[in-house]
């Protein structure tokens, strides 16, 4: 594992940012003699290695692209979690980050040696990227095929673990609300959960379209798509749902409670995410769990792996899930 300003701040008992400036020879910096030469002994004693520096001898820009604009990610905190973990985390590198919203091509600096890019994106916005430069990760989307690292959940083993999950309370008729989005630049965006979800019961032989119903990842989505459900199929409404993401459940969830659906007697409900926003609400929401920091920190790695060696094969890394069942499952 790299040694990180943190290490060093932390055995000097100076803050990180303390540390960047001395290591970047900010003569800006009030600090005395001690504190200084003791930061430079300590990074040296732990091997830490600066990384290269622009020509005209400032850190290295990192821009972190989030595809969602600021209101946006607001209403979703994954991809809010995602963006402040790998700025904080590049930041503590000593390098320095460019917050990029909503896919801004036109607002990426041209001297930036790196792009994070969280979301989704199409063809051609790739291809915008690589002008700006070859050094790219992409987190939340499968970029392997186009020759660049990349970080994505395991969908297939979580969309497994819900359906199991359904299954081992002797639940066969189940539903689930997915999701359907768009690139920014209107390229519409494939949902792999839908896609394992289906295969999965097919295999079971208990797919039933008609429990299939579809939102846009908003909780308002999710409160519109569950009352149509619930409308249209009455009691023939299944005992369980799989709902794609946390903002979709929690409308959901609403739509259920006024229609004075029994939680999980009547109607079991497996959310995707696992963010703050089921965690707190009542009844509290089982949830598929993926640890947008580890998905965060992996990236910064790898952006750091290929600055050291820009040349090396392009790398996917499957970042684990696991269910955590609250009061929404039996």
């Amino acid at each position: 594992m790299a040694v990180t300003l943190r290490d060093i701040a932390k055995k000097a008992g100076v803050s990180i940012a303390t540390v960047s400036r001395i290591l970047n020879n900010d003569t800006t910096l009030s600090v005395n003699v001690n504190t200084r030469e003791r930061v430079l002994q300590i990074a040296e004693s732990l091997n830490y290695t600066k990384h290269k520096r622009t020509q005209n001898n400032q850190p290295e820009k990192i821009a972190v692209v989030q595809w969602y604009s600021l209101s946006q990610e607001l209403d979703d905190l994954y991809y809010m979690a995602i963006r402040m973990e790998i700025e904080r985390s590049v930041q503590e590198r000593g390098l320095v980050t460019v917050p990029i919203y909503e896919n801004s091509m036109e607002e990426i600096p041209g001297d930036v040696t790196g792009i994070i890019a969280i979301g989704k994106f199409s063809d051609s916005q790739v291809e915008q990227f690589r002008h700006v430069t070859k050094n790219i990760v992409f987190v939340d989307y499968d970029s392997l095929a186009a020759g660049y690292d990349c970080l994505v959940p395991d969908f297939e083993n979580a969309v497994r673990s819900v359906i199991n999950e359904f299954l081992s309370e002797g639940i066969k008729d189940i539903g689930m609300l997915a999701g359907t989005e768009k690139t920014t630049d209107n390229e519409i965006v494939p949902d792999l959960r839908r896609y394992y979800f289906e295969n999965y019961l097919r295999q079971h032989d208990i797919y039933r379209p008609e429990y299939m119903f579809v939102g846009d990842y908003t909780s308002m989505s999710g409160y519109r798509a569950m009352k149509e459900a619930i409308e249209r199929l009455g009691d023939k409404l299944p005992h369980a749902i799989f709902i794609a993401n946390d903002p979709m459940a929690v409308g959901a969830l609403k739509a259920v409670q006024e229609a004075k659906i029994k939680v999980p007697e009547r109607l079991a409900m497996i959310s995707f995410n696992d963010t703050a926003l089921v965690k707190y609400v009542y009844p509290s929401m089982t949830s598929v769990h993926v640890a947008t920091d580890e998905m965060a920190r992996s990236a910064v790695e790898l952006m750091v792996k290929r600055l050291a060696n820009p040349e090396s094969d392009a790398r996917k890394t499957v970042v684990g899930t696991h269910l955590i069942k609250r009061q929404t499952t039996k």
